[in-house]
């Protein structure tokens, strides 16, 4: 059992961190500074520190020294987000920015654990690094581990064969795609399958920054650049040196900061705001956006010169409702993900949620996913999770042709033979009437919306809205 030693002055993280990894199968010890440490263990002895950044006394720098090549993974708060890049250039493994995710957190340990273990076996640092896989991905070939993206259809079999082609280059990249579709998936991807995977990659959302505050995010700043610049700063691109910048919706960026950032592209230097100096950096450029950046380049909000240096490489990740199969592989990687947080392992999906989860057409995507799935574990009380517990709702427009073929087949279960099937030039209300009419003397609500592949509020509103009444000998023997 891997043993780890977490140093942190906050008693509550140390408490709550300690928690989560003991929870998930590790020894844990404790210390809140570099100096107790010291005092109560032999730091070399252990197989990983997870340390805070900034600790009474010494710095949780200190530990990468002491530790005489034990891994360390820093703690930093994103105001000190630049000493952590500094931190690594240090020595330490990597770093993670509170608040943290669990998820992030045991991704980052597991992922530490398991280059180090592998380390002996002499394999090149670049193999090491394209052996990580994402939590939750536990079917290699669907999970595609050197990529850490669920994905079997063949639009993300196709989305890999780039990603595997551009992470080597040094090539700017632009991804496009649906909110919540895991665009910063495919950027860490790439960042860690090409030359730069032991520099830093800095994710930015440029649309979560201030607009008065961006460029001197983005680019730094001089003392006395303006009011209440007490001192001078380093902005994130300089924390990006070596390594790669994610921009995060950069349709969002003022167009003073793009002409900026325009510079950084052509010239590979930046000037801090209210400086005369320009420095070099070497930086690899990956943007995502969900919006249109050659409409909004003819439409004069987005810089059209900005956007062919963008569009070198450009990615297309399809939203989670053209993926097929691929949304119940990622609903049951979750599923699993979510049972172990809550300590059980007898949840499954029946069969209705799985044709739920199948059919219904996710507007926000993985991430929209994700929270059904969380909130239907918290809620479930059985074994089995509902179609209802995920909180959606399926309509016959969400179908597909193939699952509207095989209704008829369905339907005539509970039929007799000289049932009158609806005929192809049947719309679907169409359909939809002739079926619930013909069959709801001899089914119960929850019976005719398995039929339909539709949710029982879905049918009573449909009901409502055709004018389909329940009848009442129907309606007491659902209850």
């Amino acid at each position: 059992m891997p043993h780890i030693l977490i140093v942190e002055d906050e008693t509550i993280i140390r408490s709550a961190l300690r928690r989560l990894l003991e929870r998930n199968q590790y020894q844990v010890s404790e210390a809140g500074s570099v100096q107790e440490a010291q005092e109560r263990f032999s730091i070399a002895t252990f197989d990983l520190i997870v340390s805070d950044l900034r600790l009474p006394g010494a710095p949780g720098t200190e530990l990468i020294k002491l530790g005489q090549g034990t891994p360390v993974l820093i703690m930093t708060s994103y105001a000190s987000l630049r000493s952590a890049v500094d931190s690594m250039k240090m020595g330490a493994v990597d770093y993670i920015a509170k608040p943290f995710d669990h998820d992030e957190m045991l991704q980052a340990v597991a992922r530490i654990l398991r280059d180090r273990q592998n380390a002996p076996a002499a394999a090149p640092a670049s193999e090491a690094r394209t052996t990580n896989g994402k939590a939750g991905a536990d079917k290699p070939a669907a999970a595609n581990g050197e990529i850490g993206i669920i994905g079997s259809c063949a639009p993300m079999q196709d989305l890999f064969v780039k990603i595997r082609k551009v992470a080597p280059t040094d090539s700017n990249v632009l991804i496009q795609g649906e909110s919540g579709t895991g665009k910063e998936l495919v950027a860490r991807a790439l960042h860690n399958l090409s030359r730069r995977a032991k520099a830093p990659m800095i994710s930015v959302n440029c649309a979560a920054i201030p607009e008065t505050l961006i460029e001197s995010e983005l680019f730094g700043h001089e003392k006395g650049a303006f009011t209440g610049a007490s001192a001078g700063r380093a902005g994130l691109v300089e924390a990006a040196d070596g390594g790669t910048l994610f921009l995060d919706e950069i349709g969002e960026l003022p167009l003073e900061a793009q002409a900026r950032l325009l510079r950084v592209l052509q010239e590979g230097e930046i000037r801090r705001v209210g400086s005369v100096q320009s420095q070099k950096v070497d930086v690899r450029l990956i943007a995502a956006t969900h919006r249109d950046l050659k409409n909004l380049a003819k439409a004069g909000q987005f810089r059209e010169d900005l956007y062919y240096r963008l569009h070198v490489i450009a990615l297309k990740l399809p939203a989670l409702r053209e993926r097929g199969s691929d949304v119940n592989e990622i609903a049951n990687a979750f599923l699993a993900r979510q049972s172990a947080r809550v300590g059980r392992d007898d949840l499954h999906f029946s069969s209705e949620a799985e044709q739920a989860i199948r059919h219904y057409s996710w507007p926000g995507n993985v991430r929209e996913l994700e929270n059904a799935v969380e909130r239907a574990v918290i809620l479930s009380e059985s074994a089995e999770i509902s179609a209802d517990l995920l909180g959606i709702d399926i309509e016959l427009s969400d179908l597909d042709d193939d699952v509207l073929d095989s209704l008829p087949a369905l339907v005539g279960n509970g039929a007799s033979s000289a049932s009158h099937e609806p005929t192809e030039d049947l719309s679907l209300e169409d359909y939809f009437q002739h079926f619930v009419l013909e069959h709801q003397d001899h089914m119960t609500e929850t019976e005719l919306a398995r039929k339909l592949g539709v949710s029982r509020k879905c049918l009573w509103e449909r009901r409502q809205r055709l004018g389909i009444p329940r009848r009442k000998s129907n309606a007491t023997s659902d209850n």
